[in-house]
C-alpha cells in the first residue's frame, strides 16, 4: 500500500516537471530572445511596432534628434497617451493611445544629418497611427519653425 502511495506521487511529480519543461521549451523556442520573450509575457514586446516600420508613416523635419525626443515626450503626455517602454538604443518611444485605449503605437527616430530627422509612427492599428502622427508631425512641425 505505502509502495503504490510512493509510486503515484512520484509518477504525478515527475508528469508535472515533464509538462513544466516542455511549456518553457515551447515558449522560449519561439522568441528571439529571452528579454523579448519576458516581455512578450509582460505585455510590453516592440517587435510588432518595429516589424511595423515598413508600413510606418514618415516625415522627415529640420530639427535635430535630442529636441525633437523630447518634444514627442512632451506632446504625448498633453495627449495622455501611456509610454510604456523607452530605447535609446533603438531610439524609440512606444506608448498607448490612451490608460484606456492600449494599442500599441512605436515612434522611431533616425537621424539623417545634424540638422535633419526622419520620425516614423508604426503601430498594427492603421486608425491609431494616423491619430499620433496627425497630431504629433504639425505639433512638431510648429516648434521647428517658431525655434
Amino acid at each position: 500500500m505505502v509502495y503504490r502511495l510512493w509510486h503515484a506521487a512520484h509518477c504525478s511529480r515527475s508528469i508535472f516537471l515533464l509538462g513544466l519543461s516542455c511549456w518553457i521549451l515551447l515558449i522560449l523556442s519561439g522568441c528571439a530572445s529571452l528579454k523579448e520573450c519576458a516581455q512578450g509575457i509582460a505585455g510590453v514586446s516592440t517587435r510588432e511596432l518595429e516589424d511595423g516600420r515598413k508600413d510606418a508613416i514618415t516625415k522627415i523635419l529640420e530639427g535635430d534628434y535630442d529636441y525633437c525626443y523630447s518634444q514627442t515626450k512632451e506632446y504625448l503626455k498633453k495627449k495622455e497617451a501611456h509610454i510604456y517602454t523607452e530605447d535609446a538604443k533603438k531610439r524609440m518611444i512606444a506608448i498607448y493611445v490612451s490608460r484606456e485605449d492600449t494599442t500599441p503605437v512605436g515612434i522611431f527616430f533616425r537621424g539623417i544629418d545634424a540638422s535633419k530627422i526622419q520620425i516614423e509612427v508604426s503601430s498594427p492599428s492603421t486608425y491609431a497611427k494616423e491619430l499620433i502622427a496627425g497630431g504629433l508631425f504639425p505639433y512638431l512641425d510648429d516648434l521647428l519653425r517658431t525655434k
